[in-house]
């Protein structure tokens, strides 16, 4: 034992369990007692409840968790249009009449303009979860884009 490590009572020296690696924000030397009459322990932290995270990984955490948001408004968009194009193939398959013709055309549109929504809701969810976030800047900077993506679409319907 160095100097520095006081040698405690009915504890082998060669009993004592250091930290590995560098030192944590809780973590302590665990030491065991050989000697049976030896019960009381070092001081040690409060247990705490698992939901109970340091400041910086709730703050990781929600930020998945909004990712995670995102990731499934794109999948979802992603697999609606592609679902619409294949059935839109699938309607060729049928003999050609009216009525197979303008939905094979709709499917098809439908699919393409959810290709071209699906990035406005992306940017719509990541502007709500930065507000809800507190990064006013950025969130206002999603509803502004928003904003010129509606006037830009409502000028081209008045053309």
């Amino acid at each position: 034992m160095s100097e520095a490590e006081p040698e405690l009572p009915g504890v082998h020296p060669s009993v004592m369990i250091p930290e590995a690696g560098p030192p944590r924000r809780h973590a302590r030397a665990t030491t065991v007692a050989l000697d049976a009459g030896l019960h009381e322990e070092l001081p040690h932290e409060p247990i705490t409840q698992p939901e109970a995270l340091p400041r910086e990984r709730r703050g990781a955490r929600r930020l998945a968790a909004g990712e995670r948001w995102i990731a499934r408004v794109l999948r979802a968009g992603a697999v609606a249009s592609g679902c619409m194009f294949i059935a839109s193939l699938g309607l060729e398959l049928l003999p050609r009449d009216e009525s197979v013709h303008v939905a094979i055309d709709l499917l098809r549109k439908g699919a393409a303009s959810m290709l071209l929504v699906t990035p406005v809701a992306r940017l719509a969810m990541a502007g709500t979860l930065l507000g809800l976030r507190g990064e006013w800047r950025y969130a206002a900077i999603a509803a502004g884009v928003i904003g010129l993506l509606a006037l830009a679409v409502g000028a081209g319907f008045q053309a």
